[in-house]
């Protein structure tokens, strides 16, 4: 499969213009002068030398989505395994909110009744079932980002790209929502059920004797209702508000930025598009966090007992952590870009030929 999507990321428009130039067979111009001793000029290709300097590999290339899941799992396993006490209070105060009636509150409550220990209930679960997630996640972005794009055309994929990381975002997280699942299920049984088990090796085994694998599962479809608009607007307003931050924010060129830099802009963005995405997915999540407390329930009987207002408990926790986690997520996994040296094409310009269809140049 990668070798195929590979072939097809050599025209795709998100590719950077020195591999564009390598692709295209422009590298290969050489100099008909002689040189200073009458002899014929050695033909250098410089933009394969610049691809030598600065990428380990080609974008789209089997091991540029390979290192990309890998950015995945490292930039959501970790922060999520971070943030699992405030995922903890986050959960409770969903599923009961009389007892944990706020955020400082349910940490009061939680640390008096279990201790510091209590706070890290969950803990395996989270790591595991986030970093499959991120896996799924970041890596098949990237592959249906080209899929999608080369499908479209290169004017197409600049015209339409807002829709085209929607939709790239979304096939991804209904993959990466099934491998998230089981672990998803069995952290809230153990934040939120005292007493039903404190690990995972406890929880896992309980949960498929009295439901069988559907305890694992029940909660795929609310998770979708909760991941997939929130992946939709995790990356839409990422990459929408990089190219808007670059182009009337920072005052000089992202080919002008100094690596660090251009990873202060992804955390911005990245914690600007958490903000939204919090509020989009928190209903969900709401559901889902009942759904996995209960035995035999289901989301439609969950959201008619919660109700408007229920579902919205929780929201400010909700806040503070996805914009956290976003912006952490976006920077751990463009840092890890940069420390592989992976293309990271600059944001889409409108093409050549669009622009003079539009008499925008002669």
């Amino acid at each position: 499969m990668f070798s195929s999507v590979a072939h097809l990321a050599r025209a795709n428009p998100f590719n950077t213009p020195h591999l564009q130039l390598v692709h295209d067979g422009l590298g290969d111009l050489r100099s008909s002068s002689p040189g200073p001793t009458g002899q014929p000029r050695r033909p250098r290709n410089l933009a394969a030398a610049a691809v030598e300097e600065q990428y380990s590999c080609d974008y789209g290339s089997g091991r540029f989505f390979i290192l990309c899941g890998l950015g995945g799992i490292i930039s959501c396993g970790t922060t999520h395994t971070a943030l699992v006490p405030l995922d903890l209070v986050k959960c409770r105060m969903q599923v009961d909110p009389q007892k944990y009636k706020g955020i400082f509150n349910g940490f009061s409550v939680t640390l008096k009744e279990d201790g510091v220990r209590g706070l890290a209930k969950g803990w395996a679960p989270t790591f595991l079932g986030y970093s499959m997630q991120g896996l799924c996640k970041f890596g098949f972005y990237e592959v249906f980002k080209v899929l999608y794009s080369n499908m479209l055309g290169e004017e197409n994929t600049y015209l339409w790209r807002t829709s085209l990381y929607l939709a790239a975002s979304a096939s991804a997280e209904f993959f990466a929502d099934i491998a998230l699942a089981p672990m998803e299920a069995a952290k809230v049984r153990i934040q939120t059920q005292p007493g039903y088990a404190n690990t995972l090796r406890d929880a896992a085994p309980k949960m498929y004797k009295e439901e069988g694998l559907k305890a694992f599962y029940k909660g795929v479809a609310p998770l979708w209702m909760r991941q997939i608009p929130y992946t939709m607007m995790k990356f839409a307003c990422f990459e929408r508000t990089v190219e808007a931050l670059y182009k009337f924010v920072v005052p000089k060129p992202r080919s002008e930025c100094s690596k660090p830099e251009q990873l202060v802009v992804t955390f911005i963005a990245g914690y600007i598009a958490g903000v939204f995405c919090a509020i989009v997915s928190h209903p969900a999540d709401s559901v889902v966090s009942v759904l996995n407390k209960e035995k035999g329930s289901s989301a439609s009987l969950v959201l008619k007992r919660l109700g408007f207002k229920g579902v919205w408990k929780g929201l400010f926790a909700r806040i503070i952590m996805i914009g956290t986690l976003t912006a952490l997520q976006w920077f751990i996994y463009d840092s890890v870009k940069v420390y592989f040296r992976l293309p990271r094409p600059p944001p889409p310009e409108m093409p050549e030929s669009l622009k003079k269809k539009l008499g925008l140049t002669q």
